[in-house]
């Protein structure tokens, strides 16, 4: 969804002639905006760092600034961030944003991790169809027997075994994918289903939401990160580790716009 098109392919300076390009500007034009650099507010002194594969290293890293650390694969660059990490954590909160999986199975997704999903179930269970049949909020949650489809528990996927290959899996032959059973389907927010909402990108549920500021600063944070394309059910084995990453970043800084 709202994927790109390769514009170009080939040497390094046939990408001059290709005026659609972003990369071509900061290739070869360089009257690029100036932007003021921003003033660090002091520095966190590490001295003589030794592990894996540093040795002895001396370093002051800025604070309250943008700081990268590069370097080619093995030079230590995640072992400095550690250093840095266990470091900081004497002086305040540090938030470790990695690019390992938010979840394993498809039981994950970006919908139940960042939490807006719980305040999603609980508009649903304020409807007034979920009030005549004593539906709570646990009765939309995937997790929980009652709501979910029975064959595949909530995942929406079986799992297939194949001998020497990796699991793989395949929509639920009962619920087709929608992770609930018929009852829980037939309960309505404003004319979309549960598994209507979980099928959104965020971009649609957003502009779906758009009255309901719990679930939209959620929304609004995901696409400030340029998460805007993915489904709020899309299931974690099918997120890449940058979407992974970015979906934790999301998840900090909406706390952070709580707190604020």
């Amino acid at each position: 969804e709202h994927g790109g098109r390769v514009l170009y392919s080939g040497p390094v300076d046939g990408l001059r002639d290709v005026p659609e390009s972003v990369t071509r500007r900061y290739l070869f034009h360089r009257a690029l905006p100036e932007r003021r650099p921003h003033e660090s507010r002091g520095h966190l002194e590490l001295r003589g760092v030794t592990s894996n594969n540093l040795r002895g290293l001396d370093v002051d890293v800025p604070l309250g600034v943008f700081t990268t650390v590069t370097g080619v694969s093995g030079s230590g660059k995640s072992t400095l961030l550690a250093r840095i990490a266990d470091e900081a954590a004497g002086h305040g909160r540090v938030v470790w944003v990695s690019q390992q999986p938010i979840g394993r199975t498809p039981r994950s997704n970006l919908a139940t991790y960042t939490g807006l999903f719980d305040t999603v179930r609980k508009l649903f269970a304020g409807t007034d169809d979920a009030r005549a049949h004593g539906y709570g909020p646990g009765r939309f949650s995937f997790n929980v027997v009652g709501g979910r489809c029975a064959t595949c528990e909530g995942e929406g996927f079986v799992s297939v075994e194949l001998l020497f290959l990796p699991t793989t899996y395949a929509p639920c032959p009962t619920c087709g994918g929608s992770r609930y059973n018929d009852d829980t389907l037939r309960v309505r927010y404003r004319g979309a289903t549960i598994a209507d909402v979980l099928a959104m990108s965020v971009e649609e549920a957003t502009r779906f939401f758009t009255e309901e500021p719990s679930v939209l600063r959620a929304l609004e944070t995901l696409s400030g990160v340029g998460l805007g394309y993915l489904r709020l059910g899309q299931p974690a084995t099918e997120l890449s580790g940058g979407e992974a990453q970015r979906i934790k970043l999301a998840t900090e800084l909406q706390r952070r716009r709580v707190a604020d």
